[in-house]
């Protein structure tokens, strides 16, 4: 089969090719797992995040890759009530222990041992994959894949962000970054929320243009000071700066959700330049988003359709991996980019 291989941490700043095309052995379900034929892969700035070492795969060569779509050609051992020729989705979560507090308790987003697909385990830039059965799931008819496949982190991620933000009656919410998730959370939040003011927080032009015509009430650059303070922000770029101005944008209470798994820089100026008065008194809070769960991918797929909730795409084919990955480390990015398989 042909894959997308990342064989070493490399510097984007470096090197134009950090995934080497190669052909693989398509491999075999085991038992409890499914064997799939991709149709379409999302492209993540998580994926970014492996490449230069900020969340590193534990072993080379692996397939990255975590926003899967793809029709089932095998079943593994012990699966039931999944046909051979339907339509399943893989996303970040890729398993986790089943068995410690947080599992139980539905929050296996923060078990020690959660393993992610495309780092822990082979993803979606190949032509073929496996995952656990019971960690996939089922494709809504209304979707193409391509259009699916954003939803299954982009979408899921932000919804789960979106819920963390406490949003409430008379509230305010802010993005910050307009990427992949930000355009899905804005109209998410607008159909959660009807009547929900939003403001959007973009370094350029057309973003910040891109987001007044999805139906932001507002739209400014970074730094600059929204009309009203907000109730809650969710933060989904790899820097640090959007961090420290969205602790100023907040009103007294307000709380700062980080959609990240890692951060690009330390900006250790930024981060020196913090003013308690200014950025963190008055009660303000920050919450990280962790990973994803299970229930948040199911409870999110059934809201987009209810929604209608159709990702705004660039595709990309299989051997462009390398040139997506560029645009996506250089900000160009305008909806969620897609990898479509021959």
């Amino acid at each position: 089969m042909k894959a997308m291989l990342l064989e070493k941490i490399v510097s984007l700043r470096d090197t134009a090719t950090p995934l080497r095309a190669a052909e693989c052995p398509a491999p075999r379900p085991g038992t409890g797992e499914l064997l799939l034929k991709v149709h379409a892969c999302g492209v993540c700035h998580t994926e970014l995040d492996e490449i230069e070492g900020r969340t590193p795969p534990p072993r080379f060569p692996v397939i990255p890759g975590h926003q899967v779509v793809g029709e089932v050609v095998e079943c593994g051992a012990g699966v039931e009530g999944i046909l051979t020729g339907s339509r399943r989705g893989v996303a970040w979560i890729h398993s986790a222990c089943g068995s410690c507090d947080f599992c139980r308790k539905g929050l296996e987003n923060l078990c020690a041992g959660f393993r992610a697909t495309g780092r822990d385990a082979d993803g979606g830039y190949a032509e073929y994959m496996v995952a656990p059965a019971s960690y996939t799931y089922a494709m809504p008819d209304v979707f193409s894949s391509e259009e699916a496949a954003p939803l299954l982190c982009a979408g899921a991620i932000g919804y789960r962000s979106l819920r963390l933000a406490g949003i409430g009656n008379g509230s305010v919410l802010g993005l910050t970054g307009f990427g992949a998730s930000g355009h899905l959370v804005l109209r998410l939040a607008r159909f959660l929320y009807p009547g929900l003011p939003v403001f959007v927080f973009a370094r350029s032009p057309a973003e910040r243009e891109y987001a007044r015509s999805l139906g932001a009430d507002w739209a400014g650059a970074t730094e600059d000071m929204p009309p009203h303070r907000c109730n809650a922000i969710i933060d989904t770029t790899p820097a640090w700066l959007p961090v420290k101005c969205a602790l100023e944008q907040l009103s007294p209470g307000g709380r700062l959700v980080i959609n990240a798994i890692r951060k690009e820089t330390t900006d250790r100026h930024v981060l020196e330049s913090l003013d308690y008065e200014r950025h963190l008194w008055m009660e303000k809070e920050i919450r990280s988003v962790a990973n994803i769960t299970r229930q948040d991918v199911r409870e999110f797929l059934g809201i987009a359709v209810s929604m209608n909730l159709k990702p705004e795409i660039e595709r990309y084919d299989l051997h462009e991996a390398n040139r997506a990955l560029l645009e996506l480390k250089h900000r160009s990015i305008r909806g969620a980019k897609v990898l479509v398989m021959p």
